[in-house]
């Protein structure tokens, strides 16, 4: 059965920690993004994740960001970065975007899927702030579908096959915007794969900022 939880004020703390405990005894939550509700798993779980395109009824060959909570979390994987892919990170991170990077370690195969050596990461602020654990992670939406923004909009198939779900209430509605900088380090080179929540002007003056423009 669904453990469901709602994120109230005061009680963040216990809804990250059960957050914690599903991904890492390798179950699937829906939970609230920094826009749209989402699905996650433990991002090295062959199982959990073939759980999650069943659910969907997605192609398993299609890639998918690996997501933080914390800046310490991630700071093990960025500490592996160059210079200007971290001058990116810095200026881009905790927000709603996924930044496509270099990933010559191959590191989290499962999520790269056909093309192991570009990786999409994410790092969102707001009430799961804290969380430790990474998570692969999807739309909480049937493969074709929209993306739902509301907890009651998240099909019924998807919450009852979770083992958890996260109600976060109304969330903005829009996707994280996704900037491929595998160049950067090259060239310096950056380019938008998906409009999203930032702007692209916001983007571009973010980037300036630190010496990417």
């Amino acid at each position: 059965m669904t453990e469901v939880l709602q994120l109230r004020s005061g009680q963040a703390d216990v809804v990250r920690k059960a957050l914690e405990r599903t991904i890492s005894g390798g179950g699937v939550a829906v939970f609230p993004s920094d826009g749209l509700y989402g699905l996650a798993c433990d991002p090295l779980d062959a199982e959990a994740i073939a759980k999650i395109h069943r659910l969907k009824g997605r192609d398993d060959g299609k890639p998918s960001a690996v997501m933080y909570f914390s800046p310490l979390a991630i700071r093990e994987l960025v500490a592996g970065f160059g210079p200007r892919t971290k001058a990116a990170v810095s200026a881009l991170m905790p927000g709603p975007v996924t930044l496509v990077v270099a990933n010559p370690h191959r590191r989290y195969p499962l999520a790269c899927r056909q093309d192991p050596e570009r990786l999409g990461i994410r790092l969102i602020g707001g009430p799961l702030a804290g969380t430790m654990c990474p998570v692969f992670q999807t739309s909480a939406n049937l493969s074709g579908e929209p993306a739902p923004a509301r907890f009651e909009d998240v099909p019924a198939a998807i919450r009852d096959g979770a083992d958890l779900a996260i109600d976060g209430g109304v969330l903005p509605g829009l996707p994280s915007t996704v900037v491929d900088i595998t160049a950067l380090e090259e060239d310096g080179g950056w380019r938008v794969l998906r409009d999203g929540a930032l702007s692209p002007g916001d983007l571009a003056s973010k980037l300036a900022a630190v010496g990417l423009g």
